[in-house]
């Protein structure tokens, strides 16, 4: 499961996709009881001269049918960007929004990711994520 993710993506996503894999709930067609794992693929990651102290990361979040992620939180400013398929998204606090392709998302460093899923069962979703964050900092923590 872990093959899937992008090399060189911070340990932390790793552990992400790794806690997906054991808390999506299964699609249809699978093997009874295997998760539908989100595939998160690293595009880009550079510092920011103008911004002291900050980087961003640029990644695609592949969503298979029935994927999900387990409620999580990111030490970021962290911009979502449908390209294709619907996703339902929720912070801690507030109301569950289902995206579409051109709809985005923001999460801000103190959010609590609760919902983070595709909104199908039967066809794939995908999304670009900017996070905005500290140096070398983890893409992905444990929600508190």
């Amino acid at each position: 499961m872990l093959k899937r993710i992008c090399k060189g993506l911070p340990v932390a996503a790793g552990l992400l996709a790794a806690s997906v894999a054991l808390a999506a709930p299964p699609h249809q067609g699978s093997h009874a009881g295997k998760a539908a794992d989100p595939i998160v693929t690293e595009l880009m990651t550079k510092d920011l001269p103008d911004i002291a102290g900050k980087d961003v990361l640029m990644i695609t979040v592949d969503y298979p049918p029935g994927a999900a992620d387990p409620v999580h939180r990111h030490d970021a400013d962290s911009f979502i960007y449908v390209l294709e398929g619907s996703i339902v998204m929720q912070l801690r606090g507030g109301k569950e929004v289902t995206l579409t392709p051109g709809q985005t998302f923001y999460e801000g460093p103190d959010d609590v990711h609760t919902v983070g899923r595709n909104a199908s069962q039967t066809k794939p979703a995908k999304f670009l994520v900017l996070l905005i964050k500290k140096q070398g900092a983890p893409a992905v923590l444990p929600a508190q």
